[in-house]
Order: structure tokens, then sequence, then C-alpha cells
């Protein structure tokens, strides 16, 4: 499957990346830092197989599958792209299922509705990502998987919903968020995440969260006054994973400050929680194998993995 990376998306959103701040702190520039173009120009690797969770384009899991007999541990993959398909979908979080496949890591990559989608955003895209997270559990026995300590990796607005999902046991019964037995997880690499919708939306770019937020989280009501209380993380924490938060230091979509400020807010309320920043990186660089941001991921998730 190509890439969905809407052409005319990618190039607002790297006009945007150069140039718009939107009160957002100004970092060094780089010369150095990748651009989108610099990942997706890579051969794109292929999953071992695809899972259907609903139907409709969107309902999708690719299952990667290390070599060896297994139980195989298990990475969830929640990918990024500002919450909208036309910027990005699963397959841009190829290279790096790739990469921990040939660590020895079964990665479930997962698709969702975004808001630019019919029945995105509120509730569906959250409905999604807990429905193929859920799946799972009833899939570790078919594919040979090791579902009992899963690692959840989401990447820019993937974070988010990556973290979202290791609180959820958090939503009250009365959201239609709300689900029974959600998938456990034993950790979150939150990459470059936005987790923090409230946090996020001044310093991210405008295009990525402040546009679309009422299509993501709903409008308020006399019966759900406060729209962040079932969609952002840090509205129910303490969340039931550790949370490990990596940003790099020169990325403008999400920048440093969120993770230090979402591990601080996750310390807090009594929570497990640490911070790395990875000197030079920007955005891209966190979901491209060969680079230092993606290595210390990787290692990191391993790390988890063997707890």
């Amino acid at each position: 499957m190509a890439i969905r990376w809407g052409l005319i998306g990618l190039i607002v959103l790297m006009i945007t990346a150069c140039g718009e701040t939107d009160g957002a702190p100004t970092p060094p520039t780089s010369n150095d830092t990748m651009t989108w173009p610099d990942l997706t120009a890579r051969p794109l690797p292929q999953p071992s197989t695809s899972i259907r969770y609903r139907e409709g384009d969107a309902g999708v899991i690719d299952l990667w599958i290390p070599q060896g007999e297994g139980p195989h541990p298990v990475v969830a993959m929640i990918h990024g792209g500002c919450w909208q398909k036309s910027i990005a979908d699963r397959t841009l979080m190829n290279y790096a299922a790739e990469d921990l496949r040939q660590r020895g890591l079964a990665v479930w990559n997962i698709e969702y509705r975004g808001v630019d989608e019919p029945s995105g955003g509120y509730p569906g895209t959250f409905l999604d990502v807990a429905a193929a997270l859920d799946m799972l559990a009833g899939a570790a026995e078919t594919h040979n998987l090791d579902n009992g300590h899963v690692v959840a990796f989401g990447h820019s607005a993937g974070g988010h919903l990556a973290v979202w999902a290791a609180s959820r046991r958090k939503i009250p019964q009365h959201s239609p968020l709300y689900r029974d037995n959600p998938l456990p997880l034993g950790a979150v690499v939150n990459s470059g995440g936005l987790a923090d919708l409230a946090a996020s939306e001044p310093v991210t770019l405008k295009t990525c969260l402040a546009d679309i937020k009422d299509l993501l989280i709903g409008n308020a009501s006399e019966h759900r006054p406060n729209p962040l209380a079932d969609t952002s993380p840090t509205e129910l924490f303490a969340p039931n994973a550790a949370i490990i938060s990596v940003n790099g230091s020169l990325d403008r979509i999400a920048p440093p400050a969120l993770g230090r400020q979402l591990t601080a807010a996750v310390l807090d309320a009594g929570g497990e929680a640490s911070y790395h920043e990875v000197a030079g990186a920007g955005h891209v660089e966190l979901i491209a194998p060969g680079t230092d941001a993606f290595e210390l991921e990787a290692n990191l998730i391993l790390r988890e993995l063997a707890r």
C-alpha cells in the first residue's frame, strides 16, 4: 500500500513547519534535521499480514511477525498525521515497524478514522483505536503473540492516542468511549506526542490541532460540559502504564516542553513516567530507523518488554 501522505497536506505542513509559529517557541534551525521525503523516499516495507477489525477502509490492522516460533513480544503502533488521514495513514510507520520486526518484535500497526473521514473525530477515532487494540487479546493465540506485556508506540497525534489508550480505564461509564476490560498496556513510548491536548494546542501547528480540535473532541453540551474529560489523557490520570516521552530538541510540531510537561503531570498524579530529549533531532527522526532518536526509542521498547 502506498503512503497516503497527501501531496497538498504535505506541502502545507512543511511550509507551515518552516514559517508558522502560532505562539510556539522557535528553536534553532538546523539543515541537518530530516524532512518527510527523507523518510518516504526509502523503499516501503510491507507487513506480514493484515487483519480487519471492522468494515470500512480504516478498519485494518497490519501485523508484522518476526522470525522464530514465538510467542512474540508485541508493540502496539499508532501513527500520527495530526489526526487527519489526508496527511498520513498507518503506512507511514512501516519503516519503524519493519525495523522492530527485525529486532524480534511483533508489531500491531493499527489504522483508525481521521477527523477528515466520515464518522471520524469524536467518537469514531477513539472507538477505532480502542477496538483495534482490544482485538489483540483475541488474536494472540492465532498469531503466536505474547500479549501479557504490550508496549504502545505512538508518534505525534498517535502519541496522544497511545497515552489515551493507557488511561481509558478511568473514562466514566456514561461516556460513549467507555469500554469494559480494555487491553492493558505495560508502557507507552510517547514519540513527539501531542498527548495533552490543552497544552499542545497553543504550541503545535494551528493546522495540526486548533483547526480541527472541535472535530476531534466533540462539542460541549449540557450532558458533556468538558469535551476534554474523556479525550485528553491528562484529564484521566494516572495512567495504567509507564509513560516514556521522547522528543527531538528541534521539533517544531511537538516542542520538547510538551514531553517534559506530560512527564511532570504523570508523576504528580502518582504514575510512572520518564523523559528523554534527543539533541539535534526534529519530528521525522523519531520514526526513521537509523537515527539516534529511533535507536533510543527502539532500545526503550526492548527494555520495557523485558520487564
